[in-house]
C-alpha cells in the first residue's frame, strides 16, 4: 500500500502533518491502513522531506518523490517504477489518500479482493450506496455504473444511469480507493489526459477510454478526506469524543 500526500494543500496547507489530536494526520492513515487484514506494507510518499522524516521517526517506510506530479496516481506510478526491482508486475499496490485517517481497514481488504478475484482486470475502486443524506445530483458525488461482470462501465459526475420509467434503479457513489496492477499503473501514468477524463475531471475515465477494466467492489463506505481545516476540526472532536480526551 502506498499513502500519497504533500505539505502544499491549496485549502489546507501543512495538513498531513496536523497534529491537534497529539499524531500527525498522516499517521492517522497509516493507521488505519495497517489494520486492513490484507496490506502487507505500507508506505508514505511526498515530495517534502519534513512528511518522510515524520513517517520514518515513527518507524513507517518511507520514499521521497519528484514536486513534479499533477496527482496522487502519478505519484504513485513513480514509486511503483522504483520498486520494480522488488515487485513483480502483477503485484496489487494501494492508492490511499494522505488526508483519509477515518477509512475504513475492510474498505481497503474489499479494493483489494475485488482485484485479486478479477484477473483480467487492470485496477479495483469501491462504489457505496448513497446514504440517507446524500444528494444523486451533487456533482462532487462521484457517481459510477457497473456492468453485469462487475466492472466499472463509466464515472460521471452527473447521476448515472437516468431512470427514465422510475424503475427504481439505485444509483451508486463512487469512493475514491484504488487498487492497481504493478506493471498497469505505470502504464496509465505514461498515458496523456483522455477527453472523457478533461470533460469531467475524473482521471479514471483515462482507463475506460484506452479499453482498461475496473473492477468494483460494493461496499458501504464514507471514504471522506479531510480538505478543509473546519473538515480537521470536526475530525479532531470525533477522535477526542472516542478516545476520552
Amino acid at each position: 500500500m502506498v499513502i500519497p500526500t504533500r505539505l502544499g494543500s491549496t485549502r489546507f496547507p501543512g495538513k498531513a502533518l496536523a497534529a491537534e489530536t497529539g499524531r500527525p494526520l498522516i499517521l492517522h492513515v497509516v493507521d488505519r491502513a495497517r489494520a486492513a487484514r490484507s496490506v502487507e506494507r505500507v508506505i508514505v510518499t511526498a515530495p517534502d522531506p519534513e512528511i518522510i522524516k515524520i513517517a520514518q521517526d515513527a518507524g513507517v517506510e518511507a520514499i521521497e518523490t519528484s514536486f513534479d506530479h499533477p496527482n496522487g496516481t502519478s505519484r504513485l506510478a513513480e514509486v511503483s517504477a522504483r520498486l520494480a526491482n522488488e515487485l513483480p508486475s502483477n503485484a496489487i499496490l494501494v492508492n490511499v489518500q494522505g488526508d483519509e485517517p477515518e477509512l475504513e481497514p475492510d474498505a481497503i481488504d474489499a479494493v483489494i479482493l475485488a482485484l485479486s478475484d478479477d484477473p483480467d482486470a487492470d485496477m479495483s475502486t469501491i462504489a457505496a450506496p448513497f446514504g440517507p443524506g446524500d444528494d444523486p445530483t451533487d456533482p462532487n458525488q462521484v457517481k459510477v455504473v457497473m456492468g453485469l461482470d462487475g466492472r466499472a462501465i463509466y464515472f460521471s459526475r452527473s447521476r448515472i444511469p437516468f431512470d427514465r420509467d422510475d424503475a427504481g434503479f439505485t444509483p451508486f457513489r463512487h469512493v475514491g480507493l484504488y487498487a492497481y496492477r504493478r506493471g498497469f499503473l505505470e502504464q496509465f501514468a505514461s498515458w496523456p489526459e483522455s477527453p472523457l477524463e478533461r470533460a469531467e475531471r475524473l482521471e479514471q475515465l483515462r482507463v475506460l477510454e484506452h479499453g482498461g477494466r475496473i473492477a468494483v467492489a460494493v461496499h458501504a463506505s464514507d471514504g471522506g478526506g479531510i480538505d478543509t481545516p473546519e473538515q480537521y476540526a470536526a475530525f479532531v472532536a470525533r477522535w477526542r469524543a472516542n478516545h476520552g480526551t
